[in-house]
């Protein structure tokens, strides 16, 4: 089990939130314009300007054509389904200052579900290396999200480890030393990611007491353990050989073997998402979508 604590989307969940990910996305992995000085055109659905474009692309739209491979890694749907059902068995924690700041979400039809109790969830995390807020960042990583995983992944969790975690269990995995169909990616929701109506950025990210973090390093625990218990009851019935993966698992590459339900697929010349291949462009280190 992967587990931390993240900042939320109030579009989908709320401080002390209990998350579990099929998708962890690297949205940072891109072209970056200081938004002052895009062109008018770079919109996201959202209609705000987005800043961020996929490598090797000349819009945010456009799927990424320079290829890491660290992009998107897909877990155990299954298996991240039978966990959330142990944890909604726990009884969470919360705290006065959060339930007080939360209620603040509530006049934005939009962020009903920041307004709510803490719960369990089933959606995905965004990664980055750059501890990054506000709703302008936040919706142009949404928008990567659903660009990134072919419009199945739920932008929901902030964190920065989660890719790089992936990438060493599935090289792991390829030299037969780890199972990533075992992985299950939990993240609890200490903060959330931009502002509500009316407040500052900077008050959000700096000065607000959001009242989120202690809750979410306790509800890690107290969610935690029921999908451990959760797994020792059902062991030999269930669990001891593992809960066959009925979607994808893996990278972008389709390294462990299978189709990707996003991305180039696994067979680069038979590419499901139309791209544009415009100029000779290639990151360093990036593998070049052939098509």
């Amino acid at each position: 089990m992967v587990a931390g604590i993240a900042g939320i989307n109030p579009k989908v969940a709320t401080l002390g939130s209990v998350t579990f990910a099929r998708y962890a996305v690297q949205v940072a992995l891109q072209y970056e314009f200081d938004a002052r000085s895009i062109p008018p055109n770079f919109t996201t659905g959202s209609l705000r300007y987005d800043s961020y474009v996929p490598l090797g692309s000349e819009s945010p739209t456009e799927y990424p054509q320079s290829i890491y491979g660290t992009e998107v890694f897909e877990v155990n749907d299954a298996l991240r389904q039978l966990a959330i059902g142990f944890a909604k068995t726990a009884t969470l924690n919360d705290s006065d200052a959060a339930i007080a700041y939360r209620a603040n979400y509530a006049t934005t039809a939009a962020y009903s579900a920041g307004a709510q109790a803490p719960g369990v969830v089933g959606c995905d995390v965004a990664t980055s290396d750059v501890y990054y807020s506000g709703t302008l960042l936040s919706e142009a990583f949404e928008n990567t999200t659903t660009l990134f995983t072919n419009g199945t992944g739920v932008y929901c969790t902030t964190a920065q480890e989660d890719n790089a975690t992936l990438e060493a269990l599935l090289r792991g995995a390829l030299n037969n030393l780890t199972d990533f169909a075992r992985i299950i990616v939990l993240r609890t929701a200490s903060d959330f990611d931009r502002p509500y109506a009316g407040e500052p950025d900077t008050v959000n990210l700096f000065y607000a007491n959001q009242g989120g973090f202690a809750p979410a390093v306790r509800n890690i625990y107290l969610a935690g353990v029921k999908v451990v218990e959760g797994i020792l009851d059902g062991w030999e019935e269930t669990f001891r050989d593992g809960v066959a993966a009925q979607n994808y698992i893996g990278d972008i590459f389709g390294s462990l073997g299978g189709e990707p339900d996003f991305g180039p697929g696994s067979e680069f010349n038979d590419n499901p998402v139309k791209l544009k291949l415009k100029r000779g462009l290639r990151a360093k280190g990036a593998v070049r979508v052939k098509m």
